[in-house]
């Protein structure tokens, strides 16, 4: 990027006084910003949260194909010892079959053997909302190092603007003591000085706010990455590298890269996924059972067994209440489907916008950079006219407001194009 001013001073502002000291401290870098706030921002931390939860919902959906034990156990007790009464003939027998008391318990092996694609469909589904929940991660990141970059610049801006501020206010005063010296010798009227002497106010009074505005952009960068208000900073000056790409080119890697349409059409995987496993709920479902249990009773020949079961579960009619679930599912997933499509057309909108914006910017700098040589030897020749009686104060102080003006409006060019270039990255994923 090409501007006609390097920045290498860095400031400070006073807690109590809002004075502005130059400090030689290391300065911080864009890059160094990023490193703090990422490890700081509470935002981030909940979506590495998200993401680590849906990393166990995966294991959890894996492990349902996993073998199963479970063991139960119980101690009963009777009013009275349970009885069996038969008639054979004539014959009435009362014979015991169970204990007044008696213990069980009961270990058991299972393992899904098919279940008609349930268990793989649940997978699938978990596998897709983690990664959902990755690129939803990576959004955090993205949106956090913009308002990181945001805030950076807007600290170089309004620093490279109390510079122009004390050029600005500089060139009044020396201007102001042409016009004492001329006006003691009575060369020029008194209104000559009063003009120049608001204009000085003025120009002061701007140099204040700006004094303001520098310590609230700090305390706003500050802010993202959870320091203190007050706290000292020194900003490297930004550069960065053009992007010569083509827009269509851009545009299709802010379609395969953006997170935000990874996030939609992993969603939309989960949510068909979870569609077929509910419809899988209603097909053959296949398990070995195996184990062992035992059941105290002093008239069982054998109180314990060994016992292995095959088992077929087929649900055939419920009422339509699993397919109803799962179409409710995949009009989620069509939801979802068409918001992806309008996200994209909006993504290639911001694309755009940002691709044009380092276009325009890239012109302004070229043009204003020019301005500011131009308004300079207009300040110069005007004061020279004015010191020799040619021309009126008037005319020199609106040679100094263009002069100014040139000097802010190519340091909002350069601010605006590294801006544009860094809304470009974001746009396209990259940043």
């Amino acid at each position: 990027m090409m501007c006609s001013f390097v920045f290498r001073h860095f400031f400070r502002i006073s807690p109590l006084l809002g004075l502005l000291i130059t400090i030689p401290v290391q300065a911080e870098t864009l890059q160094q910003a990023w490193e703090i706030a990422l490890s700081e921002n509470h935002s981030l931390k909940a979506a590495q949260e998200t993401v680590a939860a849906a990393e166990e919902q995966l294991q959890a959906a894996k492990a349902i194909r996993l073998p199963g034990l479970s063991f139960r156990s119980g101690y009963t007790a009777r009013d009275n010892e349970p009885r069996l009464m038969a008639t054979m003939g004539s014959t009435t027998i009362d014979l015991p079959v169970e204990n007044q008391y008696s213990l069980a318990y009961q270990a058991t092996a299972s393992i899904p053997l098919y279940t008609s694609g349930r268990i793989t469909s649940g997978i699938d589904a978990s596998t897709a909302m983690l990664k959902a929940s990755e690129a939803d991660k990576a959004s955090v990141l993205l949106n956090l190092k913009m308002q990181v970059a945001e805030a950076y610049v807007s600290v170089l801006r309004v620093i490279r603007g109390l510079e122009v501020a004390k050029s600005h206010v500089a060139s009044l005063e020396a201007h102001e003591l042409d016009v004492l010296s001329l006006y003691n010798q009575g060369i020029v009227a008194r209104n000559d000085r009063l003009a120049s002497q608001v204009s000085l106010a003025d120009a002061r009074q701007q140099m204040v706010q700006i004094e303001n505005n520098l310590d609230l952009a700090q305390a706003a960068f500050n802010r993202l990455l959870q320091r203190p208000f007050e706290q000292e900073i020194a900003l490297e000056e930004l550069t960065l590298e053009n992007i010569n790409e083509t827009l269509p080119v851009l545009t299709q890697k802010a379609l395969d890269q953006r997170s935000e349409l990874i996030a939609l059409t992993k969603n939309i995987q989960a949510l068909r996924n979870q569609a077929t496993g509910v419809r899988a709920e209603d097909m053959p479902q296949i398990a070995l059972a195996g184990g062992y249990g035992y059941q105290q009773n002093d008239y069982l020949v054998d109180e314990g067994q060994w016992a292995i079961t095959l088992g077929l579960q087929w649900n055939l009619f419920d009422g339509g209440v699993s397919n109803h679930k799962a179409n409710a599912i995949s009009r989620q997933a069509n939801a979802l489907q068409e918001k992806y499509n309008d996200f994209s057309s909006i993504i290639s909108l911001q694309a755009r916008q940002a691709w044009l914006d380092t276009q325009e910017t890239q012109k302004r700098i070229h043009v204003t950079s020019k301005a500011i040589a131009l308004a300079e030897e207009n300040l110069k020749v005007s004061r020279n006219r004015y010191n020799s009686g040619l021309t009126t104060n008037t005319e020199v102080l609106d040679a100094e407001t263009l002069r100014i003006k040139s000097q802010y409006n190519h340091a909002n060019a350069c601010y605006d194009r590294l801006l544009a270039i860094l809304h470009l990255k974001r746009a396209i994923g990259e940043l």
